[in-house]
């Protein structure tokens, strides 16, 4: 196991085979990388189990490590292939599987013991409760949410002994990962999925005034690895998995420079990797959280949300030409592209030809007004921004010397512990591996010594060489040995025929319990039941305050969900407002809870069971050890749990949890495939909300609610800002209140109306409610993907 807590690890991404040599050759002591499925970057080319393996043979002989991710979210439909997928990992005994859907979870561990547990920064893990959560689930590392400071990650280290990551370089996301719906509410495309289609880096208006309003800058915490490692972190882990190997190059570099430098040249060589990591092309620099919870310099609408190097503006076009005054050096080779003013995505190629005034050149100064041409025509406009996002000098091999390098690092070879006894002229071989022992004994000619007898080094230097087979001598031990001599001819058969055996019965063992396992977790893959009828429409209202708590004496609703806030808790104190029927309250917790937040939620939830109430949403896993030692409670699933499949619904069961709140941005092709299997847990469904699109912590200052955000597009979105926690949701509400009774042929008869942006009693609550009453549709309302299908 890697002492990253003395010696952090550098983590690289590897988004493909030509990032993962950069990576090596450039000091990451790990990378990340995700295969061609169940990866939380859909759109990097990733990696085949094929070139997996050669990697890992690669890794291992220079003693790094790989991580693979298996963070998104799964459908019911992909259960199969994800235990497929797990099995060969296990089988190639990867060095951690990175997660974010307790599927993946569950399965893994009930199935596949071989792999090490890391919890995604998309389960927006960002608490000490919430990492005590992740040990007792036998994770072995956790990455932690972006949005903590480093007095933060600080506390969290001293209440657990789990490994902890955090990101130190690339790009940020605005909101909370694994918390973002925007680009699924555009069109589909779930984040969750790896799919993002980014709509936070376009161009906004608030009150006719343009911004990139929701596009952070890069992330860079090279000044802050120290402070970083005292504050617990064991593994620096750089983002980027869309990069090219370029970028992956010159960060691990200069991340190493600094990592390596003695204290007496860390100043020198920080700024030498400043100088470097500025040939990154990434955004402005920004040290995010890291040095408080008030960042100036994450989020700047006035900084394009685009990538790579600003050069200019485009002053003339001719055809397919552009003209435009370049801030900076240019080359054939480069690669430049052209953001339009518009939200629209930009279009990126190689300079191959470029002309200073009427003259062809190789290069241009900064400061020159080029011209330079392109196959593109009619595509670009004056006043579009250019940028540079790549260098003639980059790190560059071809598919086909990647390969080569590949196979020659032959197989992934097995660690082998070997312990020798000679009695006579039987010398007798025990090895093991993992869980895999052989022992064979073999009739050898002996001498006594008159020089030099038989001893632990020289049956070390014989047996260290494993020739053609992939065995690594990890240690070797041996019995009492007599003073004599083994020809080395016959020690070297031995080790040839012994170390055939051992390779093939690794092999065997290594088959057979694939196998195993993978029939063990397909066989614990549920059914699909036929349906039950009988079941009575359950109608449960979330609203905001408690003064309209009332509504539960109107016969529509059986339940009502509040927020657990201390206004809430303090308003219930001045009247109780729910004697006789607290079993109708069901209580909200906030998502977030950082520091003092989690410890006032104790205190709220002890005050609320106190008084006889019992049931709880939980919406993060830092939520679950608020409940530690209470016997009489009912702890209920938000959709921001994530429940997309029934082994994870089977996961929560086994955490506790009473009732599940299916995903909102589910399609009614997974739900039909999901209610259709009997997790023994009732299901409940949102039929009606305003769908937080973005939840961050970043300040918006100078956005109001009053006004809304629009894009070029003409859509239009609220910004609500409160208790430190920044909302975007769009002025359309979510709405399936028309399709009830569809919902329930599918095995759902628990509907959430969400009230608590509205209110139920204002004039558009009225109409909700009137909707709900009739099952009838709502102008200006969407049914989000339920019908189109998320991606």
């Amino acid at each position: 196991m890697p002492d990253t807590l003395n010696h952090p690890e550098l983590l690289a991404p590897a988004g493909s085979l030509e990032a993962f040599f950069a990576a090596m050759e450039s000091g990451a002591d790990a990378v990340y990388c995700g295969l061609r499925q169940f990866s939380a970057r859909a759109k990097a080319r990733n990696i085949s189990l094929a070139d997996l393996e050669g990697m890992l043979a690669y890794a291992r002989k220079l003693r790094r490590r790989i991580y693979v991710t298996v963070n998104t979210l799964i459908r019911e439909e992909e259960l199969p292939q994800l235990a497929e997928t797990l099995a060969d990992l296990e089988a190639l005994r990867i060095d951690g599987i990175i997660l974010q859907d307790l599927a993946v979870w569950k399965m893994a561990r009930d199935h596949f013991p071989g792999l090490p547990l890391h919890a995604s920064t998309q389960m927006t893990v960002h608490n000490a409760a919430g990492v005590k959560m992740l040990e007792r689930m036998g994770f072995k590392r956790a990455v932690l949410a972006r949005e903590l400071t480093l007095e933060e990650i600080s506390a969290i280290r001293r209440e657990t002994s789990l490994e902890l990551e955090h990101f130190i370089h690339g790009a940020l996301c605005f909101s909370y990962s694994g918390q973002c719906l925007f680009s699924s509410w555009l069109g589909g495309k779930s984040g969750n999925r790896g799919r993002c289609a980014q709509p936070c880096r376009r161009r906004y208006s608030y009150r006719q005034k343009y911004g990139y309003y929701f596009s952070p800058n890069d992330l860079s915490a090279i000044d802050l690895l120290s402070d970083l490692q005292k504050a617990g972190i064991g593994s620096f882990k750089i983002e980027g998995r869309m990069k090219s190997a370029e970028y992956v190059a010159n960060v691990v570099s200069a991340y190493r420079m600094v990592m390596d430098a003695p204290d007496t040249q860390r100043k020198e060589s920080l700024s030498q990797a400043k100088d470097r990591l500025k040939q990154s092309f990434g955004r402005l620099p920004t040290k995010g959280f890291l040095p408080g919870p008030r960042p100036t310099d994450i989020a700047i609408p006035s900084m394009k949300g685009a990538t790579g190097r600003f050069l200019g503006e485009i002053s003339a076009l001719r055809g397919g030409e552009i003209t435009f005054k370049s801030r900076d050096r240019l080359h054939i080779g480069d690669r430049i592209r052209i953001q339009p003013k518009s939200d629209q995505a930009g279009t990126a190629f190689t300079i191959k030809q470029l002309r200073l005034g009427r003259s062809t050149v190789k290069a241009a100064p900064a400061g020159s007004l080029v011209t330079v041409p392109s196959s593109f025509r009619d595509t670009f406009r004056i006043g579009d921004a250019v940028f540079k996002v790549s260098s003639e000098q980059a790190f560059t091999m071809s598919e086909a010397a990647c390969r080569r390098k590949l196979h020659q690092a032959g197989n992934i070879p097995d660690q082998l512990d070997l312990h020798i006894a000679l009695q006579g002229r039987d010398l007798t071989l025990t090895g093991r591996s993992g869980p895999v022992e052989i022992r064979q004994t073999y009739e050898v000619p002996v001498f006594p010594a008159t020089d030099n007898p038989l001893s632990v080094d020289i049956l070390r230097g014989v047996f260290e060489r494993s020739g053609k087979e992939p065995l690594s001598l990890r240690d070797i031990t041996s019995e009492p040995l007599p003073p004599v001599v083994i020809p080395p001819s016959r020690l070297k058969d031995i080790r040839r025929l012994f170390y055939q055996a051992v390779a093939q019965n690794l092999s065997d063992a290594s088959n057979t319990a694939r196998q195993k396992h993978l029939r063990s977790a397909l066989d614990s893959l549920l059914p699909i039941a036929p349906l039950v009828d009988g079941y009575k429409r359950q109608i449960t209202v979330a609203i905001d305050r408690l003064r309209d708590g009332h509504l539960l004496n109107d016969p529509l609703v059986d339940r009502i969900i509040l927020p657990m806030t201390a206004s809430n808790v303090q308003q219930l104190a001045k009247g109780h407002r729910f004697t006789g029927r607290e079993d109708k309250v069901v209580w909200d917790i906030p998502f977030v809870l950082l520091g003092a937040d989690w410890r006032e939620s104790r205190d709220i939830v002890r005050v609320l069971t106190a008084s006889g109430f019992h049931n709880f949403r939980l919406n993060n896993l830092g939520h679950f050890p608020l409940f530690d030692g209470m016997q009489e409670v009912t702890l209920h699933c938000g959709w921001r749990l994530f429940t997309v499949n029934s082994q994870a619904a089977l996961a929560w069961k086994e955490l506790g949890i009473s009732t599940i709140t299916l995903y909102l941005e589910d399609d009614r092709a997974n739900l039909e495939n999901l209610l259709r299997r009997e997790t023994g847990l009732p299901t409940e469904m949102t039929v009606y909300a305003s769908v937080p699109l973005i939840t961050s912590r970043i300040p918006l200052r100078g956005l109001r609610s009053d006004s809304p955000v629009v894009s070029d597009r003409d859509d239009a979105y609220r910004v609500t800002q409160r208790g430190g926690q920044t909302v975007v949701s769009p002025e359309t509400d979510f709405s399936l209140l028309n399709r009830l009774s569809e919902l329930e042929d599918l095995g759902c008869h628990r509907f959430i109306v969400d009230l608590s942006h509205l209110g139920p009693y204002s004039p558009r609550g009225k109409l909700v409610l009137d909707a709900l009453r009739r099952e009838g549709g709502l102008p200006a309302t969407s049914s989000f993907n339920f019908e189109r299908g998320m991606e």
